[in-house]
């Protein structure tokens, strides 16, 4: 995994205005974890072995038609898109965003502050203008990777940055070629600049799209279902570090069952007893998918030291939740935090860097309240002497609890009973839109509330809400693991959070009716 999960879950994300936020964050979460699974334990074999691999990809299924021998491994997903109907250009340009749209670019026009996206030229009241679609509407519509993930394609063409406001030559001689393709053929009618210019929309565009579709088929439960159906087909042909990566694939899908699970009454002390349980089961699902496997393991003794990592991954679930008072105190500054940019935004940030800050934020807060104590716990236990997948599994469960975490805090956003309270007396502050200050004092006004009701010192809380944002800035600046970790640290003195063990920690393992103590 390249960078920490903070860094991680702020790349690749585009929200849109439309989409749900909580949802939206959640599969962004959970697409760095199962990310993470992939490439720390070299589970892209599974989309290699044979040509085009045992799994449906986004990236396999492009090279259908061009490629003779690579097909459809899941029959359903080659039907899906066999049936996606014709192309129907009206449907596209009757979206009532690229109707909204329209109506914005008009409203620049008159008032004089309409330019050409492309060549960066003003459009004068006087000029015509078109709107284009930066990747083509019939691009998407054929994309078998779309179809593949599932999103409608009229969702994906007329979302924000793949609408420009262009002059009509331009438009209308691109039409449905990609941009590569349309500057192949007319390049000679701009300059470097513009040529640049659109190159760099395109990319952008792109980006966004294929952020996108990654995140809604690599989270779904189809994907879920042919990974392990793929993985029971290889069976014993998985090397050691590919088995684990399977057995942790089998925790995360317990885990989310525990999440998909969690109703409008919320308790957090309940949930993280369910993501323990939810551990637990997943390992002895593995157990029961990959038995041959599991006999490897006995061979090696690793069984014994997977069973003893289970059990410390449990127990940091179980004992979170007995001082869930106390998790909730260390990491209630940057669950306030988010909640001031999403409900108050004082920084009038534009809505997807918004929401990038919330994912920051809260994941910062997991972070801070236990990575870099999974990370040092599992250090001491027989999994972390295993020659290299010891610093694969530490890194990536470090991974994983902080992500399962971020899950957590942002359950307790959006469904605890002190944040309802936060924001139902947030809709009683008067609205007065032209005063200058209004939010930074509605903002000072949601700190000061939510300092009293958990009785915090408002200066104190003040300081705690602006260092979990500096926290957050330094560990996305973080160059490697070892900063990470020093970073990490230093955050848990300054919070003021124990190790949550004492003495030797191989002594402290090894006596069965000790457990890990978050203070």
């Amino acid at each position: 995994m390249k960078g920490s999960f903070v860094v991680q879950s702020n790349n690749g994300f585009f929200p849109e205005p439309e989409d749900n936020v909580m949802d939206s964050i959640f599969k962004q979460y959970e697409r760095v974890i199962v990310e993470s699974l992939i490439s720390s334990f070299g589970l892209d074999f599974l989309v290699k072995d044979q040509h085009g691999g045992d799994v449906d990809t986004i990236h396999n299924v492009r090279k259908i038609s061009k490629d003779e021998k690579m097909t459809y491994k899941n029959e359903m997903n080659q039907s899906n898109y066999d049936n996606r109907g014709n192309y129907n250009s009206s449907e596209y340009h009757s979206d009532k965003r690229y109707i909204e749209k329209n109506r914005q670019v008009k409203k620049d026009k008159e008032n004089g502050n309409l330019y050409d996206a492309y060549t960066g030229e003003k459009i004068r009241v006087n000029e015509k203008s078109d709107l284009d679609h930066v990747m083509s509407a019939k691009e998407i519509h054929d994309d078998r990777g779309r179809v593949l993930a599932g999103l409608k394609g009229t969702d994906l063409a007329n979302s924000e940055e793949n609408l420009n406001a262009t002059n009509p030559r331009t438009n209308r001689t691109k039409k449905a070629d990609s941009m590569d393709k349309f500057l192949d053929k007319y390049g000679d009618e701009y300059t470097d600049e513009q040529k640049a210019n659109m190159k760099k929309s395109d990319a952008i565009a792109r980006k966004s799209y294929e952020a996108k579709l990654a995140k809604a088929y690599y989270t779904s439960p189809q994907f879920g279902k042919d990974v392990t159906f793929a993985a029971g087909n290889v069976g014993v042909r998985m090397g050691l570090r590919q088995a684990l990566g399977f057995v942790f694939a089998e925790m995360w899908f317990a885990v989310k069952e525990e999440f998909e699970k969690v109703g409008r009454e919320f308790d957090f002390g309940k949930l993280l007893t369910a993501i323990g349980n939810g551990i637990k089961r997943g390992f002895e699902n593995a157990k029961g998918k990959y038995k041959e496997l599991f006999e490897k393991f006995k061979e090696g003794a690793i069984a014994g030291a997977l069973s003893s990592l289970t059990t410390t991954l449990c127990n940091i679930f179980f004992t979170t939740a007995k001082n869930v008072v106390k998790v909730i105190r260390q990491s209630y500054a940057s669950v306030v935090e988010a909640g001031k940019v999403l409900f108050i935004n004082p920084d009038n940030l534009p809505f997807g860097e918004r929401i990038r800050a919330i994912v920051k934020i809260l994941a910062t807060g997991a972070s801070v309240v236990a990575g870099s104590l999974v990370v040092e716990a599992l250090s001491k236990t027989p999994i972390a002497g295993i020659p290299i997948i010891g610093d694969i599994i530490q890194t990536f469960c470090g991974a994983l609890v902080t992500g399962i975490l971020s899950c957590t805090l942002l359950y307790f956003f959006d469904r605890s009973e002190i944040m309802n309270k936060l924001v139902r007396t947030l809709n009683k502050i008067h609205t007065i839109d032209t005063e200058v200050d209004y939010f930074y004092r509605q903002a000072e006004y949601f700190e000061k509330y939510a300092a009293e009701l958990m009785n915090i010192d408002l200066d104190k809380f003040k300081e705690e809400t602006l260092m979990y944002s500096n926290i957050a800035t330094d560990l996305t600046e973080s160059k490697n693991e070892d900063e990470l970790n020093t970073l990490l640290k230093k955050a848990l003195n300054l919070i003021g959070v124990s190790i949550p063990w004492e003495g030797d920690f191989d002594n402290f393992m090894n006596n069965k009716n000790l457990t890990l103590v978050f203070e």
